[in-house]
């Protein structure tokens, strides 16, 4: 008899964080035997992709679409240009011959249908065709714990309408008693049957984890779009605070443009003892490691830093109408987690100051919010797919 195939469904528009979470939940998944192929309808880092392949997680690259600007309304393709009729149907041909040829008995789709309206026009015929399959799979959707963005009630319906109509599960990748889906989504409860709080889905750092980034201070910048401002305040932070003579390692993550990267680059290399690069393999390790972590709050870089139990200072972006990160992040500043500063208060004396107020914090302690999610979903869906087997 042949392994059971899972197909997971990614698009990222702006930072990496849709598609790293939707990484974690494919390796966990191949983890249980379950062969995955993992869709992502934006640019995939190379090193992700090296990974990805040789944990036996199979990665279809879609044609890459992102953000025209912080909106999120208009798609751009991968030359720059606004997406036009013959490029959605290109690619919604492409995905659905890639789901057929799939074979499999389960379809996720990370954040649709309360994200991702844009691509309806290839998300609505791939639900049509799962549900028209004999034997239907199980079809699930992925959701991180907050919706960020404001969410009109006739979207709110829509969504909970389609959640009715073709998904036999919600898995909320949060922590119900940190903070419960229905707090950004209030309709949760007409769809509770389906709805379920797995814990915060992260990856677990290795147990043999190395000294890489011992006593440093690291600044990450997540995907690095949107994060020139935090490490520029950063680099002028450092000579402010206690920290001054430690080694400030700087990630810039992919994202950050040339240009910016090159004008960071030149201001850090006057400064002895700070180093920029644009990203690690070896994150969770400097996390564990090191004296302090200042980053911007996404949903991965703040659950790794809690996994790591790293004194922290977050700084949530708050762009366009984005509330996400900053809810998140008041939910575990009031568990003692972390430290927050807000975006518009960021400059090099209100970081450094925050940064003195999180080394006088103790270390978080294990328990503080359940980090299971990644074990739990992949558990709950080898499950379904042996219901729906039978």
């Amino acid at each position: 008899m042949s392994a059971p195939r899972a197909f997971v469904y990614v698009q990222h528009l702006l930072g990496i964080g849709h598609l790293q979470r939707a990484a974690v939940l494919a390796r966990a998944l191949a983890a249980q035997g379950i062969g995955v192929t993992l869709a992502s309808g934006g640019r995939v880092p190379p090193e992700m992709a090296r990974s990805l392949a040789a944990e036996g997680v199979q990665l279809l690259l879609l044609p890459p679409a992102s953000a025209a600007d912080l909106t999120f309304k208009a798609l751009h393709d991968e030359a720059g240009q606004p997406i036009d009729e013959a490029w959605k149907e290109r690619r919604k041909a492409m995905l659905l011959a890639s789901w057929r040829a799939a074979a499999a008995q389960l379809l996720v789709l990370e954040l649709f249908p309360f994200g991702r309206r844009q691509l309806r026009f290839e998300l609505l015929p791939l639900l049509e065709a799962a549900a028209a399959a004999e034997p239907r799979p199980a079809i699930v959707c992925s959701v991180r714990d907050i919706l960020g963005g404001l969410k009109s009630a006739e979207r709110r319906a829509e969504a909970v309408a389609l959640a009715e109509r073709y998904f036999d599960r919600v898995l909320v990748h949060g922590d119900a008693s940190v903070v419960a889906f229905e707090r950004t989504f209030p309709e949760a409860r007409r769809i509770a049957p389906r709805v379920v709080h797995t814990g915060y889905l992260v990856a677990m750092p290795p147990a043999a984890a190395g000294d890489a980034g011992r006593d440093e201070v690291i600044v990450s910048a997540g995907g690095g779009a949107v994060g020139a401002r935090l490490l520029e305040a950063a680099i002028g932070a450092r000579a402010l605070g206690s920290l001054r003579e430690r080694t400030w390692r700087l990630l810039s993550g992919t994202n950050l443009p040339e240009a910016e990267f090159r004008r960071l680059a030149a201001i850090a290399a006057r400064e002895r003892g700070i180093v920029l690069e644009r990203s690690r393999a070896d994150f969770t390790t400097l996390l564990a490691n090191c004296a302090l972590s200042v980053s911007q709050a996404g949903y991965n870089t703040l659950l790794e830093t809690v996994s790591a139990r790293a004194r922290a200072v977050v700084v949530p972006f708050s762009g366009g109408h984005e509330t996400e990160q900053a809810l998140r992040a008041r939910c575990f500043a009031e568990r003692g987690l972390l430290e927050v500063l807000e975006e518009a208060a960021l400059s090099p004396p209100a970081l450094a100051a925050a940064i003195e107020r999180a080394l006088a914090r103790p270390r978080p302690g294990p328990g503080a919010v359940d980090l299971g999610g990644a074990r739990r979903s992949a558990a709950m869906l080898a499950a379904l797919i042996a219901e729906r087997a039978r």
